[in-house]
C-alpha cells in the first residue's frame, strides 16, 4: 500500500503559546495535542503576560471545538484536517534509557513515537524547542520548527538597493523623476543608490514613490533635526521616512550603534516640538518579558521603570545637548520636555486597551515582541499617529521568539508592499570606532 500524503503533526506546548491559532494552520493534515500539553497550557493560563493571554486563547479554541464532537476521538477542522487530544499513557520505549519518563517533553516524544508505530501517515513533531528537536532526531523521529510566521532573515527586505544607470537616467531623476524598470520593480518607499555606469563616482540617492511609479531624489534637510546630522546614506534614508507624514509605519533594523533610536527620537522631537505636527512624542520599550510585574522592584512607578527606560533617556540627553549646540528653537531638557507635555516615556506593559491618536510613537527594542504583540501596538494607533519600531533581531532577550519569528522582522516583511509603510536596515555603526569594532569583531 502506498504511503499516504497526509501527515500527522504532534504539537508541543510552545507552538500553541507562540501562536494560539496554530491548530488551524496545518491545511488538510491531522493535528494531535498530547494531554500533557493541555496540562502545561493550564499552568500558564493565569499569567498576565502575552503568554498567559495566548494560553487562555488556546483553551477557548479547544472548548469551542469540543462542542462539535469528542476531542479524544477527533474533531473535523474546516480545512479538512482532524484535531485530536491524545489522552493515552505511552511508554517511553525509544531506546534512550536515560530519559526521564515524567518530563513533559519526553511524554510528548512518547506520544509522537506511539503515533509513528500506529499510523500509516508520516508523523512530525512540531516544536520551537531546539533541544527537543535534537532529541527527536537522535531517536529517529522527524521534528520541525513552527514556521508559519517565520521570516527568512537572509531574504528579509532591506529597504534599499544599488542600481547601475546611465548618465541620462540621473538627469531624468533630477528633472522630475526616473520611472521604475518593469523587469525589476521597486517596492513602495524603497530606496536606491543610483550609480553612473560610465563614472562610478557619480551617484545619487533616490526613493521610490509608488503612486507616481517614479524614483525621486531625497528631500534636502533644511536643518538637522535637533542637531542630529545623518552620518551615512542609510541614516539619510531613515530621516526621509521619519519626516514624511504619509509614511505612518516605519521599521528600523540594525545592530547596536547604527543610530536607530537616536534618529527616531530626534525626528520625533522636531515634528512634535518645533513643527507641532503631532500632540506628543511617546517613547516606549518592552519590560522583558512584556507584561512583567514591576512590583518587585523598590520605589514608586517612575523609580521602578527608570532602569528599563534609561537607554531612552541617554539618547534624549545626547539629542538635547546637540540641539543646544545648534541653538535651535528650544533648549529644554528631557525633564522639561516631559513636564511640558511634549514627551512621555512609558513601558509597553500598559498599552493594551489604549487609543493613541495624533502622536509620534516610538517602540524601541521591538525585536523582543511577538507578531501578535506588534499587532496589538499597531491597533492602538489612532487617527494621525505615526508608529516607528526599532530593534536588532540578533539581540533578543525574549525566550519565545528568535531572529526569524519576532514581531519586528515579521512586520517589516509583511508591510513591505504597503504605501503607508517604510523600512530601512542599517548596517554601519556610528556610535564610536570602538563600538563598531566590538560589534563587528566580537
Amino acid at each position: 500500500m502506498a504511503a499516504s500524503s497526509k501527515k500527522v503533526f504532534v504539537l508541543d506546548t510552545n507552538v500553541l503559546l507562540h501562536d494560539p491559532k496554530a491548530i488551524f494552520h496545518f491545511q488538510e493534515h491531522d493535528v494531535v495535542i498530547p494531554i500533557v500539553v493541555i496540562e502545561e497550557i493550564d499552568h500558564f493560563k493565569k499569567d498576565q503576560s502575552e503568554i498567559g493571554r495566548n494560553a487562555r486563547t488556546v483553551s477557548r479554541h479547544l472548548d469551542r471545538l469540543r462542542e462539535g464532537g469528542s476531542l479524544a476521538s477527533g474533531i473535523k477542522l474546516d480545512n479538512g484536517g482532524l484535531l485530536k487530544v491524545d489522552v493515552a499513557v505511552h511508554p517511553l520505549d525509544i531506546g534512550i534509557p536515560s530519559l526521564d519518563k515524567h518530563h513533559a517533553d519526553n511524554q510528548i516524544l512518547a506520544c509522537a513515537f506511539a503515533l509513528l508505530k500506529a499510523r500509516k501517515e508520516k508523523v512530525v513533531l512540531v516544536t520551537k524547542d531546539t533541544n527537543l528537536r535534537i532529541k527527536a532526531d537522535a531517536a529517529g523521529l522527524q521534528a520541525e520548527d513552527y514556521t508559519t510566521d517565520m521570516v527568512e532573515m537572509d531574504e528579509l527586505f532591506t529597504g534599499h538597493r544599488q542600481l547601475e544607470v546611465d548618465a541620462a537616467d540621473l538627469d531624468k531623476l533630477f528633472g522630475g523623476g526616473l520611472p521604475s524598470a518593469q523587469d525589476n520593480p521597486f517596492l513602495p518607499n524603497e530606496f536606491a543608490t543610483l550609480v553612473d555606469r560610465a563614472n562610478p563616482s557619480h551617484t545619487a540617492l533616490a526613493r521610490y514613490h509608488g503612486q507616481d511609479n517614479l524614483l525621486k531624489p531625497l528631500r534636502r534637510l533644511e536643518a538637522p533635526p535637533w542637531g542630529i546630522k545623518p552620518r551615512n546614506r542609510e541614516q539619510q534614508f531613515v530621516f526621509e521616512l521619519l519626516l514624511d507624514d504619509s509614511v505612518q509605519v516605519v521599521t528600523l533594523l540594525g545592530k547596536a550603534g547604527t543610530g536607530k533610536t537616536l534618529l527616531a527620537i530626534a525626528a520625533g522631537l522636531q515634528q512634535v516640538v518645533d513643527e507641532e505636527r503631532y500632540h506628543k512624542l511617546l517613547v516606549s520599550r518592552p519590560v522583558m518579558p512584556m507584561g512583567r510585574d514591576l512590583g518587585y522592584l523598590p520605589g514608586d512607578v517612575d523609580e521602578k521603570l527608570r532602569p528599563y527606560m534609561q537607554p531612552i533617556y541617554d539618547n534624549l540627553d545626547f539629542i538635547v545637548t546637540a540641539n543646544m549646540e545648534q541653538r535651535r528653537r528650544t533648549t529644554m531638557t528631557a525633564g522639561q520636555l516631559e513636564e511640558g507635555g511634549y514627551l512621555s516615556v512609558e513601558p509597553l506593559t500598559y498599552i493594551r486597551g489604549r487609543s493613541i491618536p495624533n502622536q509620534y510613537l516610538i517602540v524601541d527594542e521591538a525585536q523582543n515582541l511577538t507578531p501578535h504583540e506588534v499587532k496589538t501596538i499597531l491597533t492602538r494607533a489612532g487617527d494621525g499617529t505615526k508608529v516607528v519600531l526599532t530593534g536588532d533581531p540578533q539581540q533578543i532577550d525574549n525566550p519565545y521568539v528568535d531572529a526569524s519569528t519576532n514581531g519586528l522582522s515579521f512586520l517589516a516583511e509583511h508591510f513591505k508592499h504597503q504605501t503607508i509603510a517604510g523600512h530601512v536596515t542599517l548596517n554601519k555603526g556610528e556610535r564610536s570606532p570602538l563600538a563598531e569594532l566590538a560589534s563587528n569583531l566580537l
